[in-house]
């Protein structure tokens, strides 16, 4: 790994109507000409993902958006990405004219309210027009970080950043200044958590996946240590220990084995299992496993990856999965296939839904999508519970967690 992932970064998103200066107010903190600007409406065709250092804050992706008062040909397509932003934004970023405040700039405001976005309101073109008393009176009431800027007053741009870094500290999350655990928790300082870590085709080359390397990252700033062995010579390394581990943490393809070759007295789970706690929520998770109990024939299930991948002969999402839960059910199911950030927006059809452990989604992008199969009334839980369930092993890998 060279820089840090999408996905644990503090995403920022870019609302406003078309040509009020989005992409310049971008590129002034950039300090850059990286998103293409133009007098012309609607220039921003697509999202513009942009990552950078943001010191003292850290690690950013900004997500600039179409206008949302486009009118073009292809504007409601553009809408609907720009409205998926909205899950995807830690914090959101409103550019708005002097004293102009629309039916758009309200649904933004009223959208970042509803899903408690923390929202700054950046008043740009100030060189044109300076915002009135009232307008910027009326704005506190909306949010109490705002600021006035003119992206082509460059002398000025470090002022306008260090007042931008100022407002984005005061409203970050407390959960990106402070992560939660991933495994820390479960070892004691200086104690050993062993990773059974499996190296087969769908292993990427000369290197780990991302939720294995954050967990060895995430022990290590916990003052505990990692041994990471392959699956075949975990029972070996077991008993060559003077000692056991504090926990015991596999990939869920291989949970059966791990769990048979574990002590009782041994706490141990999974990756998948963790992350549906890092970037989700693990008792709604558990909770939704129990429907896997009561599908019929016919029903839909919806698998949700939330990276793209070649899919491989034996791939995990499309071919083991499926074909584990149709000898458990004994049923002739219906089952979807979703990849990256094409999650369905009607879910009502669907019986049961299993997500991917989202490693490469935000924890507030994956709450919104528990949060709407909630709301659809559709039970979600993800590969790990799913897998330790099928495989006869839920109970001893929640044990961890109390579930």
């Amino acid at each position: 790994m060279q820089s840090t992932p999408k996905s644990l970064r503090l995403q920022i998103g870019i609302f406003g109507r078309t040509n009020v200066g989005k992409s310049s107010v971008l590129n002034m903190v950039l300090g850059q000409d990286y998103a293409i600007t133009s007098p012309l409406p609607g220039t921003t065709t697509d999202v513009v993902e942009k990552v950078m250092e943001l010191l003292p804050v850290g690690p950013v992706l900004f997500l600039d958006t179409a206008g949302v008062d486009d009118r073009s040909a292809l504007a409601q397509l553009r809408l609907q990405k720009t409205h998926k932003i909205f899950d995807r934004s830690d914090i959101g970023l409103l550019i708005l004219e002097p004293d102009l405040w629309t039916e758009y700039e309200e649904l933004i405001a009223n959208i970042c309210r509803e899903k408690q976005i923390p929202l700054i309101a950046v008043v740009n073109k100030a060189d044109i027009k300076k915002p009135s008393a009232e307008f910027l009176a009326v704005l506190r009431l909306v949010t109490p970080n705002s600021l006035t800027c003119s992206c082509v007053d460059l002398p000025a741009r470090e002022g306008y950043v260090s007042a931008f870094k100022k407002h984005i500290l005061a409203v970050c999350p407390e959960e990106f200044l402070n992560p939660p655990a991933i495994a820390g928790d479960l070892v004691p300082p200086a104690g050993l958590a062993v990773l059974v870590v499996p190296i087969d085709l769908a292993a990427p080359k000369g290197r780990l996946i991302l939720p294995q390397v954050q967990a060895i990252r995430d022990l290590l700033d916990n003052d505990a240590a990692a041994l990471v062995v392959k699956e075949r010579e975990y029972a070996s390394l077991l008993s060559r220990l003077n000692q056991p581990p504090d926990v015991v943490i596999c990939d869920s393809q291989v949970v059966q084995k791990m769990v048979a070759d574990t002590p009782k007295s041994v706490k141990c789970t999974t990756f998948s299992i963790l992350f549906a706690r890092y970037k989700g929520d693990l008792r709604s998770m558990v909770k939704g496993a129990a429907a896997i109990d009561h599908l019929f024939d016919g029903d839909r299930v919806l698998i949700a990856e939330a990276c793209s991948h070649h899919a491989l002969e034996d791939d995990i999402g499309r071919v083991k999965i499926p074909r584990w839960l149709r000898q458990y059910t004994g049923k002739d199911l219906r089952i979807d296939t979703f990849a990256g950030r094409d999650f369905p927006d009607d879910l009502k059809d669907y019986k049961l839904i299993i997500h991917c452990g989202a490693c490469a989604l935000t924890r507030r992008e994956m709450l919104a999508r528990i949060a709407a199969a909630q709301q659809a009334g559709v039970p979600i839980t993800n590969y790990g519970v799913c897998i330790a369930l099928l495989q006869g092993v839920l109970r001893r890998v929640l044990e961890p967690f109390g579930c």
